[in-house]
């Protein structure tokens, strides 16, 4: 049954009811904290715009003071970007601190929540729902969703932000190479929808598994004596032993994925930085471009995989807590 059900005894939830149930159900614990998730908020958008900055600065870095050779720039721009790198560190750690907050006050209120609902059921759930899945669901999938609640909030707001401010940079910088930048870079995306997949069965699959390890254990060492009395010592060993054992393929499985993903998008990006590279080198060559608008180009789109992979990994934190089951 649904654990989190609010009118139990009832049919187990259907999959998307339970998926929507749950956003609706987090949201309401981050009600509380609306202040801290606001003030989070603007520090991740001012880390989004400086890491804009720092991208743009290269392009002033390079012609002004290695091509014009211009002492007045020297003395300006080291100064910019040490300005840059400060308060970006400064939004960065208030954003970053306040989040984790954020994510460990709802795990808090939620295992107080959970605990005092599992009191309030009948002794019917006991007898039909096993303590180590009650454990489980106490321990390890309130922390899925502690992880969900910071990833997610950090990753959309510092992500989504820090996309658009480098967009905003390139299209400023060179509109055309611009247009083929964006060409490559939904490729990015191709990893992420296909191993989200992969990761949502997998995550439910390691619940439940998780649960049955956490059951065995309480019932056999709960129920020793019964155990030892009927010379169940091998069969239960055996029991545990094979449940660990899947639980350790499901573990590498989702160990390979996870390998697998970043290298493969690293190679989609590195086509998209080829072909800039090839095209932003031509303008350069024949002056319809200066070197320091290319490498700040480049490196406005260098940064942008950090966020598209930062992206992926909330996907991943968030199907791992919608879909546990």
């Amino acid at each position: 049954p649904c654990l989190f059900s609010p009118a139990y005894p009832g049919n187990p939830c259907q999959p998307i009811e339970m998926q929507e149930k749950t956003v609706i159900r987090l949201v309401s614990f981050l009600k509380p904290h609306k202040t801290k998730i606001v003030i989070a908020v603007i520090c991740m958008v001012m880390v989004s715009g400086l890491s804009s900055a720092q991208a743009y600065l290269i392009k002033p870095l390079l012609d002004e003071i290695f091509v014009k050779k211009d002492p007045a720039m020297l003395n300006l721009i080291p100064f910019a970007l040490v300005g840059v790198f400060l308060f970006k560190g400064g939004f960065g750690y208030f954003a970053n601190s306040l989040l984790d907050i954020l994510g460990q006050s709802v795990i808090r209120d939620l295992r107080k929540k959970i605990f005092s609902h599992i009191h309030s059921l009948p002794i019917s759930f006991f007898h039909s729902t096993p303590t180590g899945e009650l454990i489980s669901r106490v321990i390890s999938d309130s922390t899925l969703i502690q992880m969900a609640v910071s990833r997610a909030l950090a990753g959309v707001f510092k992500d989504f932000f820090q996309v658009l401010g480098l967009i905003g940079v390139v299209f400023y910088l060179n509109w055309r190479l611009a247009v083929i930048a964006l060409i490559f870079l939904p490729l990015a995306f191709l990893p992420v929808a296909h191993f989200g997949r992969k990761f949502r069965k997998l995550s439910i699959t390691n619940q439940q598994t998780v649960a049955n390890v956490s059951n065995i254990l309480h019932e056999t060492i709960t129920g020793h004596k019964i155990v030892k009395a009927f010379g169940m010592e091998s069969y239960e060993i055996k029991r545990f032993s094979e449940t660990v054992d899947k639980l350790f393929a499901i573990i590498v499985k989702d160990i390979k994925n996870n390998s697998l993903q970043s290298p493969i998008m690293e190679l989609l990006g590195g086509l998209g930085i080829t072909a800039i590279i090839w095209y932003g080198g031509h303008q350069v060559i024949t002056g319809q471009s200066t070197p320091g608008v290319f490498f700040a180009f480049l490196t406005s789109i260098i940064m942008i995989y950090n966020p598209i992979k930062g992206v992926s990994n909330i996907i991943i934190a968030v199907m791992n807590f919608t879909k546990s089951p």
